[in-house]
């Protein structure tokens, strides 16, 4: 009996954050089925204060590790929600392995609603890889993550979505990296069997000795299976982008027979393995009549830009023809944004 009370009291004093302020100790208890929800928190040299919220679900059965991140931006809000609704669904005695998932990487732009950078030290988290051990606050987070969160994953899932200013279609994407052939079949695998009609596959062309600037590059660096969902658009919560993340992370789970929820039909892939980017020339107002999946062709004007008194400064064409994967939708737009992405598919 004495037992069982100091059982219960420990599993009381993880989940109020007492007991288990590590992730280091939490990930190492060997206890199953196991959850602790653990707050790593960060002070800078300009004091700026912080914090990681992380959550380790551990399964009855040992197995992989499934890392889920959602809020790098924390403008991107479906991620966010599918993610506090994935930590309240998943049954700890179905679990086979152990997912660790980050609900919101960013609380500091998340909080502040500021898209993109954490207003403390106006770093984009997902330009801050692999960070730096004495660094600003958010340099400091994509420390944390990339010494401690990664090297301890076997798949490694970064999930965005529209930011406040972003237009775009779901879809699921991976680095097609040919230096680590298993690593890309199984990231190409799980994007496959994830349920998104559009699978988009990127060039992988950085050496392991260059910064690898965003989150699930920096997975893929260090030799890790990963892959990014961007769901969601224009700073909202949509219902039906958070049931498709939801959807693709349960898919990938039983994939990697971790899991199991049915789920709908899953669509014949359309496969895109080359981007071609539009970037803005000018500070001005942008204007485009075509939104995210829209068909375009090579030459076709996508939009323009104007001064404040509404002359036409620049009409933007599109240099190949695909299909629009994201594209600015509000009218603010300044010298280097990216304006559109249009992705294609090539054969090789």
């Amino acid at each position: 009996m004495t037992k069982f009370f100091l059982t219960i009291f420990a599993l009381f004093l993880i989940h109020s954050g007492i007991a288990q302020n590590s992730f280091q100790e939490a990930f190492a208890d060997t206890g199953r089925p196991f959850r602790a929800d653990i707050r790593i928190d960060f002070t800078d040299t300009l004091k700026n204060q912080g914090h990681l919220p992380v959550a380790i679900l551990k399964g009855k059965k040992e197995g992989p590790v499934f890392t889920i991140v959602a809020g790098v931006h924390g403008f991107e809000y479906p991620p966010i929600m599918a993610a506090q609704e994935l930590m309240s669904e998943i049954k700890m005695d179905s679990l086979v392995g152990t997912l660790i998932i980050i609900p919101i990487a960013n609380p500091g732009s998340f909080y502040a609603r500021t898209p993109f950078m954490n207003p403390q030290d106006r770093v984009n988290l997902n330009n801050a890889f692999p960070g730096k051990m004495d660094g600003s606050i958010t340099q400091k987070t994509a420390h944390f993550i990339t010494e401690n969160i990664i090297p301890v994953s076997d798949v490694f899932l970064d999930v965005h979505g529209g930011d406040a200013n972003e237009d775009l279609i779901p879809f699921v994407c991976y680095y097609n990296n040919e230096n680590r052939v298993a690593q890309t079949q199984l990231a190409k695998k799980l994007s496959e069997t994830s349920g998104f009609e559009y699978v988009v596959s990127y060039p992988y062309t950085i050496t392991d000795d260059e910064p690898a600037k965003y989150v699930f590059k920096q997975a893929v660096q260090d030799g890790k299976t990963a892959l990014s969902i961007e769901c969601g658009k224009l700073g909202n919560v949509q219902k039906e982008a958070v049931r498709l993340i939801k959807k693709g992370v349960y898919n990938m789970l039983t994939e990697m027979g971790m899991y199991h929820r049915t789920t709908a039909p899953k669509p014949i892939p359309r496969k895109l393995n080359h981007q071609t980017y539009i970037k803005a020339d000018e500070k001005g107002i942008f204007y485009s009549a075509y939104s995210a999946g829209s068909t375009v062709k090579e030459g076709d004007v996508v939009g323009y830009t104007t001064d404040e008194f509404g002359a036409i400064l620049t009409e933007y064409k599109a240099p190949a023809s695909g299909i629009i994967l994201y594209k600015i939708a509000t009218p603010p737009i300044n010298e280097g944004d990216t304006i559109m992405c249009i992705g294609a598919s090539l054969k090789k």
